[in-house]
């Protein structure tokens, strides 16, 4: 096993993480820095906020299989041991999250992150979505449903027996409460954005008109 190559691969993994979707997106196809509307973020949620839901899918989608793609590295390369697949997923998350392309600023990460996890263990992807939608179609806020089920997920994690995959849920747990600070300050001022969508947000509509 080259020394080398895997460096070489964990910069490349770090770079796939760094391609900035939304604001590629933004820039081609609606002549806008995504950057400079809605949240300021140039991840998916403000991709739907902002470019509405066919191009924040998109962009989803790619956030994702950026994850998922840079995950693989190790495997279509056969370096060693599937464990490999977290670390060369930690290297795109946190490009996703400081991008080289973006002056080292980025998303929240939480789509680069399921991308990750979906190229890891199937399983434990599929329990993922199974606690994130029904607590994005209850709250209809992204980040509240991201905090409370990455919370969930790490417990959950647990039942896996996965050392290592506990470990990356650890970190990724740590990551996204990080990199929320500004939401949890607007959910403390009560004015985080909601999508809409969910119980929630039918809540508020109906109790607000």
């Amino acid at each position: 096993m080259s020394f080398l190559k895997i460096v070489l691969l964990l910069i490349l993994a770090y770079l796939i993480g760094s391609f900035p979707t939304g604001v590629l997106v933004g820039n081609l196809f609606f002549h806008k820095d995504i950057r400079q509307y809605g949240s300021g973020n140039p991840g998916t949620t403000n991709a739907f906020r902002v470019f509405g839901p066919k191009a924040g899918s998109f962009v989803l989608v790619i956030d994702v299989l950026k994850g998922t793609l840079a995950s693989q590295l190790p495997i279509w390369c056969h370096l060693g041991p599937h464990q490999l697949v977290l670390a060369f997923g930690v290297a795109a998350i946190l490009g996703h999250s400081f991008s080289i392309f973006l002056n080292f600023h980025g998303g929240k990460a939480v789509a680069t992150s399921a991308g990750v996890l979906l190229g890891y263990s199937l399983p434990f992807f599929l329990v993922c979505a199974a606690i994130f939608l029904p607590m994005l179609a209850l709250t209809s806020m992204v980040s509240v449903a991201s905090l409370i089920s990455v919370v969930l997920i790490l417990i959950a994690s647990f039942f896996f027996h996965d050392l290592y995959l506990t470990g990356i849920m650890i970190g990724i747990t740590l990551l996204l409460f990080i990199r929320h600070q500004s939401n949890i300050k607007r959910l403390e001022n009560h004015h985080e954005n909601m999508i809409p969508f969910g119980v929630y947000y039918w809540y508020r509509q109906k109790h607000h008109k």
